[in-house]
């Protein structure tokens, strides 16, 4: 969060009575939500590890495997940066952006942009051959969008703002009003028909056009509600989704909602609270709950479908459809896959046991993850 509250205990009777963590003689007391334990299920479906390589920590930031083309590009917190061949994972190139990174990748067939520390955005060419430096107006969580000659970032202070992608001049920049108490996230930026899909602090959903930053429409997925800063929470989490003619976002504390791509018009919203983004297929949506609940509506009308809950509290990442499943990854670094149609568990996956947080893209048919440890690999369906 951008605000923290800091609580100060006086005194060898509070120290000792009261901060129990700082108590060597106070028993810690159990998780109020415990993760649950994986359960044995019957395997429907086979799947396997087609290449993995290793990029890099991401420390406390979210690094999420773009691809491009027939390539794939990852960065990690230590500044490296690197172009893959989809298919085999075959490293094409790997360089040093000579700073340490908070955010990336964003990345099309001409351009690939990462942001460092400070809130530097970096450009660079498919050969890794640097293009540009940038200044945001402060620090960059969320992976730039790359697309249709621009590239778009969103700072920590709720600036929006567009570079020309060959030269790195600015466009534009927009100023948004943010709520007085954030999550320290990175909901992310979409682009598609001339127009930067945002997700913004406060549950907003919010589409400019790229050529001036003029805003098209704004809706709202998230409310802010309750009594205090902290039950008014109701960021967006992770990035809008774009299928067909909707784009679809859930918040925080909010719901999950697809609205018309062009207009904004609400298609449909469902009560839900996430900390993650949605998965969207040509039938489903998939979001996982607070709860790590893992939930699939339809498409069309929001209709709910299924819910499967014996994933609870494993801190699970944004879904992934592929094929007739849709994966999560977890906490421990296992990748689960659930039927499409039913919500079942039909396969895992372990990594190298490390958090799966980022979203993992679909690419040339196989789901592509990276995990916290910096493990990338793909994964394909049998």
């Amino acid at each position: 969060m951008h605000s923290a509250v800091k609580l100060t205990c006086v005194g060898m009777l509070a120290l000792l009575a009261g901060c129990s963590s700082l108590n060597p003689f106070a028993s810690k007391p159990p998780p109020r939500n415990p993760p649950a334990a994986l359960q044995d299920f019957d395997a429907k479906l086979q799947v396997r590890t087609a290449w993995s390589m290793q990029i890099g920590a991401a420390k406390s930031f979210t690094f999420t495997p773009a691809p491009a083309g027939d390539s794939l590009y990852v960065a990690a917190a230590d500044g490296s940066v690197a172009r893959l061949d989809a298919g085999t994972g075959r490293t094409l190139w790997r360089i040093d952006a000579g700073a340490p990174l908070t955010a990336g990748v964003g990345a099309d067939t001409h351009t690939v942009a990462v942001v460092a520390d400070q809130g530097v955005v970096m450009a660079f060419d498919t050969d890794g051959k640097q293009r540009w430096t940038a200044q945001a107006s402060s620090e960059v969580l969320s992976a730039p969008a790359v697309g249709q000659g621009v590239v778009v970032v969103r700072s920590i202070d709720n600036r929006i703002a567009a570079y020309d992608a060959e030269t790195g001049e600015r466009r534009w920049i927009v100023q948004r009003t943010a709520p007085s108490l954030t999550l320290r996230s990175a909901p992310g930026i979409e682009i598609a028909d001339q127009t930067a899909f945002v997700a913004l602090p406060g549950g907003r959903l919010s589409a400019l056009a790229l050529a001036n930053g003029a805003p098209r429409w704004e809706a709202a997925v998230g409310d802010a509600r309750g009594t205090t800063e902290l039950e008014r929470i109701a960021d967006m989490s992770g990035a809008p989704v774009i299928a067909g003619n909707d784009v679809c976002a859930v918040a925080y504390q909010g719901r999950v909602a697809c609205f018309d791509l062009v207009s904004g018009t609400p298609r449909w919203a469902r009560e839900m609270a996430s900390e993650v983004g949605v998965g969207v297929d040509a039938r489903f949506v998939y979001v996982v709950d607070r709860n790590s609940a893992v939930n699939a509506f339809t498409r069309a009308a929001g209709v709910s479908v299924w819910r499967n809950d014996r994933l609870a509290n494993r801190r699970l990442s944004t879904p992934a459809p592929l094929d007739r499943a849709v994966a999560v990854g977890d906490y421990q670094g296992y990748i689960h896959f659930l039927s499409r149609d039913d919500g079942a568990l039909v396969a895992r996956v372990s990594t190298d046991g490390s958090l799966v947080k980022a979203a993992m893209p679909v690419a040339d048919r196989m789901a592509v993850f990276q995990t916290q440890d910096g493990t990338v690999a793909a994964l394909v369906i049998e």
